[in-house]
């Protein structure tokens, strides 16, 4: 479910105030960041940020084409290995000695 239009996106206001702060000084550390809940806005564009997926840190480069976009949508917290069906057909067919399945 998408946010009230009438609230605006939601932005972390202490994430927006190091990005103003890095924007007005040298450095251009990445951003270490637990808000996967933050819009992007355009004020993002340019910045490096590191986004925490409950594991580790993601790092993350914001372009023009990811505003709008939450930060957690680029950091994804679950990884896909494949579906076990085919893996299990491989090792009992090398079980029996017969050549392995051709994989789809």
């Amino acid at each position: 479910m998408s946010r009230s239009l009438k609230k605006g996106p939601y932005v972390d206001e202490r994430l927006l105030g190091k990005v103003e702060r890095q924007q007005r000084g040298v450095h251009r550390d990445p951003i270490k960041t637990w808000s996967r809940d933050c819009t992007i806005v355009p004020d993002f564009i340019g910045h490096t940020f590191l986004i925490h997926n409950g594991r580790q840190f993601i790092k993350l480069f914001v372009t023009e084409d990811m505003v709008g976009h939450k930060l957690g949508e680029f950091a994804p917290t679950r990884v896909f290995r494949g579906h076990s069906g085919v893996r299990a057909k491989a090792a009992a067919a090398a079980a029996a000695g017969g050549p392995a399945p051709p994989a789809k």
